[in-house]
């Protein structure tokens, strides 16, 4: 059997996506996790401490838990962009477009949250605008010289959270779908803008 800690942790992920951070009681822990008030307790002494432990794996985890997978088999680095917003895609189509981005939906529901979780929350969102960065510092000159790449990112992480938001109250995809088409068009735009000959040849899609 997994370890109590690691059962407790995992179920803390579950429920916060689930039902939210307010929403989630202890009792409700301790029975998706099989285990008892003294063993949550003497990993977690409060359940603000099972948040931060959250919001931590989430950020040490993005790489594995959802770049590695998103990203297999897709080399170009614009396609990893698009290929990082389909997984969110996915996500919301399994789920009938009940899923919400954990991050975003935690950082929506604490509106005045202590400053460790919010340190937390704002490490997760910097840590997903670092890594969709790097696709476009990758993207080399395909992409103008004077493009501000972390603005862009930070853009890009807007118009994934929109997105999701919109698609979970209307429960379709429309909003999702149309918010990466206009961004789509959107990156063609400035790859057209790019200086003449600008490298394209090593492009391949993701999908």
């Amino acid at each position: 059997m997994e370890p109590t800690r690691e059962r407790i942790l995992h179920a803390a992920l579950q429920l916060f996506g689930e039902k939210g951070y307010l929403a989630t009681s202890i009792t409700d822990i301790l029975r998706a996790a099989e285990a008892n008030a003294g063993s949550l307790y003497h990993f977690f002494p409060t359940k603000q401490d099972v948040l931060l432990a959250v919001l931590e794996t989430y950020r040490d985890g993005i790489y594995p838990m959802l770049l590695q997978p998103a990203w297999a088999g897709v080399d170009d680095p614009i396609e990893r962009i698009f290929a990082l917003l389909g997984r969110y895609r996915s996500l919301l189509e399994a789920s009938d477009c009940a899923y919400g981005c954990p991050i975003g939906s935690l950082a929506l529901e604490l509106h005045e949250p202590d400053p460790p979780v919010r340190e937390l929350l704002s490490s997760n969102f910097v840590g997903w605008v670092g890594h969709v960065q790097k696709c476009l510092e990758d993207a080399g000159s395909r992409l103008p010289r004077r493009l501000d790449r972390n603005k862009l990112a930070v853009f890009i992480l807007t118009v994934m959270e929109g997105g999701v938001m919109q698609s979970r109250t209307h429960r379709t995809l429309e909003a999702f779908d149309a918010c990466i088409e206009q961004l789509r068009e959107y990156l063609t735009r400035l790859e057209e803008a790019a200086p003449v000959g600008a490298k394209k040849s090593g492009r391949r899609k993701g999908r």
